[in-house]
């Protein structure tokens, strides 16, 4: 089984991975310490301490708090939520619900018809990063990506226990 070194890992992150190399990892079995490499290298790139438990989407983190909540968190540091709510209703949403908005985007006539199909724009209401965009119907809910069950993941499939708030 191959390993990858730190440096691979941090190609991996930031996009930046030889194609051939990324077909190679895509190709073999992960190797056993590639998620601490990642994790470790997620939490060095944030200014905060809180330990990182997963990750829960770009710029987003399920982390721990010492008072053992665990809340979904932005690069920045701004707090969303709980993690057992969904972090989408804590963030500015910005909705393309007419021709005008969408046309910033589309070329006149590949736009989506807004009757049949909005845009929802995902931002941090701290630092403004686009977190996530939805393409929906309007009356579609905004639902919850995923619910991990974190500590099973962590026994059951790492082998290993939770992280330990400092």
């Amino acid at each position: 089984m191959t390993t990858y070194d730190r440096k691979t890992i941090e190609e991996l992150i930031d996009g930046t991975i030889d194609f051939h190399k990324l077909k190679q990892m895509l190709s073999n079995f992960k190797d056993a310490d590639r998620f601490e490499k990642y994790i470790s290298i997620l939490q060095e790139r944030v200014p905060w301490d809180d330990p990182i438990l997963l990750p829960a989407g770009l710029h987003l983190y399920i982390v721990q708090k010492k008072n053992g909540d665990r809340i979904v968190k932005c690069d920045c540091g701004h707090e969303f939520c709980n993690a057992s709510d969904n972090w989408k209703l804590h963030a500015l949403i910005y909705v393309r619900d007419d021709e005008e908005k969408m046309t910033e985007l589309y070329p006149k006539l590949l736009a989506p018809d807004p009757e049949w199909q909005v845009i929802r724009e995902y931002y941090c209401p701290n630092c403004a990063t686009q977190l996530e965009v939805e393409a929906v119907a309007p009356w579609y809910p905004v639902i919850k990506d995923f619910e991990p069950d974190i500590d099973t993941f962590y026994s059951e499939w790492l082998n290993r226990p939770l992280p330990q708030v400092k």
